[in-house]
């Protein structure tokens, strides 16, 4: 009897190295990679961070959520495929990024003078629009969390930009928005798509003339110390679309899953709590410099602005199609022609 329970206890005692790495494996925490191409000290930088504070919170440790900013694991042109491959889990790039994939609607949100102000993007975002865009991406293998808000772009080169004609002939850096290419052609400038993480050499070198961003984007990049102009014009939205892989969301235990969007709404409304302000900051910070000299539109500039816009809305119909449009234009109240 001694001999078999002694026996019994060897078998068990072999089995424990083979069961070790199973047991590692269960306690290890699922890892999600969250890769964007801006600086930690943005509203999306800050965005991804205090998601990553509060889905490990939630979840008692049992996700840890790695953040890659400033292009330090993709650049903005490999990233979506990047996600589409599960070499990364989570994204949140800007909506224009989605038209390489055949989803052009989304480039809807990039019209010029669209939203009126902070708060109408973020209760269309929740609303129709936000939805009706994000069931676009599931056939692509993607699915959407939330929308953040990065506030509303400047524009700036070395020489002051106040009237449509100002912009005839120069070189302008657009993130790939079809709808941005139209209103640059249309001020009579010469739109050029780059990666964000190339701007800043790009304007230093003279390979482009200027761009348009957010001041929170122009502060962190250091854009302003390489263009002695800037014309807080705010003429179009930046938005992102935080998306993760959808075959490793779906496989996620539901509890996790839960915890995880709990944590992201939460962090969606921090994020866009925090856009206007962070890009008000920004730009006293950009003033205080006195690198670059800020201008302002008059209401007759702003006006001039608009009309050479105007085109881009008709345009807009052979671009991202009527029904996005209609969306847009009941939600916000805004005429598309």
């Amino acid at each position: 009897m001694r001999k078999l329970l002694l026996a019994v206890a060897a078998a068990a005692f072999a089995l424990v190295p083979a069961l070790l790495p199973d047991l590692a494996q269960a306690q290890s925490p699922i890892v999600i990679k969250f890769s964007h191409v801006v600086a930690n000290d943005t509203p999306k930088g800050k965005g991804a961070l205090k998601f990553k504070e509060l889905a490990e919170k939630y979840t008692d440790g049992k996700v840890k959520v790695e953040v890659y900013p400033n292009s330090s694991l993709y650049k903005d042109k490999e990233e979506i495929e990047a996600l589409q491959l599960g070499s990364v889990q989570m994204l949140a790039p800007s909506t224009a990024k989605f038209a390489p994939l055949g989803i052009k609607e989304f480039e809807a949100l990039d019209l010029p003078w669209l939203f009126k102000d902070d708060a109408t993007y973020s209760s269309a975002m929740k609303g129709t629009i936000g939805k009706w865009l994000f069931q676009k991406l599931e056939a692509k293998g993607i699915t959407g969390l939330g929308y953040w808000d990065n506030g509303f772009h400047m524009v700036s080169s070395n020489r002051p930009l106040t009237k449509p004609e100002d912009f005839k002939g120069l070189k302008f850096r657009i993130s790939g928005s079809k709808i941005a290419d139209q209103y640059f052609r249309l001020m009579g400038s010469i739109p050029q798509i780059m990666a964000f993480s190339e701007v800043y050499q790009a304007l230093q070198t003279g390979v482009v003339d200027g761009c348009e961003n957010t001041a929170s984007n122009y502060l962190t990049q250091k854009f302003y110390e390489v263009q002695k102009d800037i014309t807080v014009s705010y003429h179009a939205h930046l938005q992102y679309a935080v998306i993760v892989n959808s075959k490793f969301w779906s496989g996620l235990p539901p509890d996790i899953r839960a915890q995880l969007e709990k944590a992201m709404n939460e962090a969606t409304d921090y994020t866009n709590l925090i856009a206007h302000q962070e890009n008000e900051d920004a730009l006293a910070e950009i003033k205080k410099a006195g690198k670059t000299k800020l201008h302002y539109l008059t209401d007759a500039d702003r006006k001039a602005w608009q009309e050479a816009m105007r085109p881009t809305y008709t345009w807009a119909k052979g671009r991202v199609g009527q029904e996005v449009l209609d969306l847009v234009a009941k939600e916000l109240d805004v005429k598309m022609n």
